[in-house]
């Protein structure tokens, strides 16, 4: 059986006032999702045209990897912080087989 990776790219647009508290949180994430094992990238990125919003460019082994980051604390507590802070639009996106 092969894995499929699996991509998340989520975008946050933080509420008025509470941009570097939304920064704060997403940096506090970092090494706590990229020491996931299933885990193989998690980068923040900030829009250079927009400060209040940013991308989360996820990506995880397979969909079991994503599964087992969704159940872990600090996901968790994410989840509960982020509609004071922002709002938050999320993709999760698979390979497309080319050739």
């Amino acid at each position: 059986m092969t894995q499929t990776p699996t991509k998340i790219i989520a975008i946050l647009t933080a509420h008025l006032g509470k941009a570097p508290e939304l920064r704060a949180l997403l940096i506090s994430m970092a090494p706590l999702c990229r020491a996931e094992p299933g885990n193989l990238r998690w980068d923040v990125w900030c829009d250079r045209a927009h400060g209040e919003r940013y991308i989360l460019d996820e990506l995880y082994l397979d969909a079991a990897a994503v599964e087992a980051h969704r159940m872990t604390p600090h996901y968790q507590a994410y989840l509960g912080k982020i509609p004071e802070l922002a709002e938050r639009t999320a993709w999760v996106l698979e390979t497309v087989a080319i050739g």
